[in-house]
């Protein structure tokens, strides 16, 4: 599974890191969401491949993301 964000169109609700905030992270620079570093894909702040265990909520994050900004690819 892999998980793309599409930062520009983020709203910044906090959603997704509070639905799934062991793999997303709200920015502290833009305050848009992000994938926690050690789940990038290739230090891409925007994708990253979650463990089995974080599956679930990602994908519970991307689908209740209110601005439909998360990309679920299997």
């Amino acid at each position: 599974m892999k998980v793309i964000i599409y930062r520009l169109n983020c709203v910044s609700c906090g959603t997704c890191w509070e639905i799934c905030p062991d793999f997303f992270e709200e920015n502290p620079d833009d305050s848009f969401s992000q994938v926690i570093e050690r789940f990038r894909i290739e230090g891409n702040n925007a994708g990253g491949i979650p463990p089995i265990e974080l599956e679930a909520c990602t994908v519970d994050a991307a689908d209740l993301c209110p601005a439909s900004v998360i990309s679920i690819e299997e």
